[in-house]
């Protein structure tokens, strides 16, 4: 599907509840990427090492993983605007308390609290998106992957303005701008109507028994290694003042934003998923690669380009999470996630150690290791995977209530 075939016209005359809700999505997304540019700080800040602070991803993505058992739990019985203003409440509360941090064991432990919140916000936010939408389920979709690649733009820069007052500032600056989109939601969402079935802890884990989503999973897996060693790692290896590095990662931002929303559906139509998956793996690999053993100037531009590569493979992956199962939408879109974030719980932790163990372009070789084992498990499992995901993803949100934190 070509994204423009939406229709600019319907994806800008939205109500107001699909406007405070991805206004709120470009916020959470925004919380990603937003200590990116001051993981240095903070660990001077907090007498810190590199791997201690890394730990702000691990505690965030590992929470995140786990709650994706829960997500669906929670909407399908108190309904989307009240599983929305949970989830907004915890990072509003949770993002503050991680401006008081006064030890990097706090301020991880906050960030946890954060992940919770935000899984419970942006697993349900597409589902709200949809059902409020004006102009169909695609116009709903583009909408919520211009909000994803808006935040994950912005975060970096934000962290950077803020964080170069102080890397408390950046922190306080979310709780704010969650606060705000609490406010907007309460006033100008109504309730959706709740789905016929409720869906238990264990439907998530159910809908991995097909092959087709545990073979897109455990290929996520893999390629969210690769992608949280760019986003965690790579801010300690270009050791660049805030400014400069959220100049960095919102370039990478940028491209993420464009090939997801823009590149990907064309390249799809016209080669297919399967072989712009592979293809996209394989050159983040070397990418990853390249960044691991050029100089400074080479380090900057891999890191910017890998945006692109994970942009197309977002979109892809997400689109093999909600076609090749029979399973509800949005459990075969927990189980999913809750596979893949693991990975990106472990490579923020696992990177520095490699370091430690090794020298500094051992975790990029890893990384480009496991970006080609998820291009391997495409190769070997392409079978299970041939339904035609990308055609069906459209249909299904709208027929399901999608959701997903699948980008």
């Amino acid at each position: 599907m070509d994204p423009l075939d939406a229709g600019a016209g319907s994806i800008l005359r939205q109500p107001k509840a699909v406007w405070a809700t991805a206004g709120a999505s470009v916020v959470a997304f925004m919380g990603i990427g937003l200590v990116d540019p001051i993981l240095p700080s903070i660990a001077r800040g907090l007498d810190a090492t590199a791997g201690q602070v890394s730990l702000l991803f691990t505690s965030y993505f590992l929470i995140t993983a786990i709650a994706m058992l829960l997500t669906g739990f929670v909407s399908s019985r108190v309904g989307g605007r009240r599983t929305l203003l949970l989830g907004l409440a915890f990072v509003v509360v949770f993002a503050g308390l991680a401006g008081t941090s006064g030890s990097v064991g706090r301020l991880v432990g906050f960030r946890a609290g954060w992940g919770l919140g935000n899984a419970l916000f942006v697993s349900t936010a597409l589902a709200v998106i949809v059902g409020a939408a004006a102009g169909g389920s695609a116009a709903a979709i583009l909408l919520y992957e211009s909000a994803l690649g808006l935040g994950m733009a912005c975060g970096p820069l934000l962290g950077a303005v803020l964080g170069n007052i102080s890397w408390r500032y950046p922190f306080f600056g979310t709780a704010t701008l969650m606060a705000i989109g609490f406010l907007c939601i309460t006033a100008f969402l109504k309730e959706q109507p709740k789905p016929a079935r409720r869906t238990s802890l264990l439907d998530p884990l159910r809908a991995l028994g097909h092959g087709g989503l545990a073979s897109a999973a455990v290929s996520a897996f893999f390629y969210n290694y690769t992608f949280f060693t760019v986003l965690a790692f790579t801010p300690f290896v270009l050791d660049m003042s805030p400014y400069r590095s959220g100049a960095v990662f919102f370039a990478w931002g940028l491209l993420l934003a464009v090939f997801s929303v823009i590149v990907a559906p064309r390249v799809q139509e016209r080669f297919g998923s399967l072989k712009v998956l592979g293809g996209s793996l394989v050159l983040l690999a070397a990418d990853v690669l390249v960044l691991g053993y050029g100089d400074h100037t080479t380090a900057v531009v891999c890191t910017v380009l890998s945006g692109a590569f994970i942009g197309v493979n977002n979109t892809v992956y997400t689109e093999l999470a909600l076609g090749v199962s029979d399973a509800p939408r949005p459990v075969a879109s927990a189980g999913y996630n809750f596979v893949r974030w693991f990975a990106a719980a472990a490579a923020p932790w696992f990177a520095p150690k490699i370091e430690e163990w090794t020298d500094v372009h051992m975790p990029f070789v890893v990384a480009a290791v496991t970006a080609a084992l998820g291009a391997v498990v495409v190769l070997v499992r392409r079978r299970a995977l041939t339904l035609e995901a990308a055609e069906q993803a459209p249909r299904h949100a709208s027929q399901d209530g999608v959701g997903v934190f699948a980008n």
